[in-house]
């Protein structure tokens, strides 16, 4: 019975700490990374892209697994409405940065950027870590403002509303900064 207990106690816990994302409001943390755009490596770096307008950040957990592929397809199919508003939208994984050179021109369609980050460390500096898979980034996502605070984020495993809310909380932003 005790056992049954804290398998419960945890259970009910799990997805407070699996959704335990950064909130609106909070500073996004800076970072630099390599990433990949059509299969060429560049170096990323928040704070110099952020200088160009809003960022759409957005983990998931592994490159070619079916709902990150989804995902990326979606994304490629709206980065020009993203870019109407000045916003540059990038993904990031643990995946390591040759995988994320194959992703970024067959699932992204060399449309946005994906970031490597294969030690974890910015997935976890967003609390973006998925909790029943070590070493994989939880589905999340960020809106992120020039001045560095997120304004929106979202988290769900399936990767059907991503696009359509960071978009909705890019077009908001930039009609209340015209």
């Amino acid at each position: 019975m005790k056992r049954l207990f804290a398998f419960l106690t945890l259970i009910a816990l799990l997805p407070a700490y699996a959704f335990a994302e950064l909130k609106p409001g909070d500073m996004a943390p800076d970072f630099t990374t390599q990433a990949s755009l059509g299969g060429k490596v560049f170096g990323f770096s928040l704070a110099e892209t952020l200088k160009q307008g809003p960022v759409v950040l957005y983990f998931y957990p592994a490159a070619f697994t079916s709902g990150c592929t989804i995902e990326a397809h979606n994304f490629a199919e709206a980065v020009d409405k993203f870019k109407e508003q000045h916003a540059t939208v990038i993904g990031i994984s643990t995946d390591n940065i040759d995988t994320l050179n194959r992703f970024s021109v067959s699932e992204c369609r060399s449309k946005f950027a994906v970031a490597a980050d294969p030690d974890g460390r910015i997935t976890k500096s967003y609390d973006s870590v998925l909790a029943w898979k070590s070493g994989w980034a939880n589905r999340v996502s960020y809106v992120i403002t020039p001045d560095g605070k997120i304004i929106y984020a979202y988290s769900a495993m399936s990767p059907d509303k991503h696009v359509e809310n960071t978009l909705n909380a890019v077009r908001a932003w930039a009609a209340a900064h015209k």
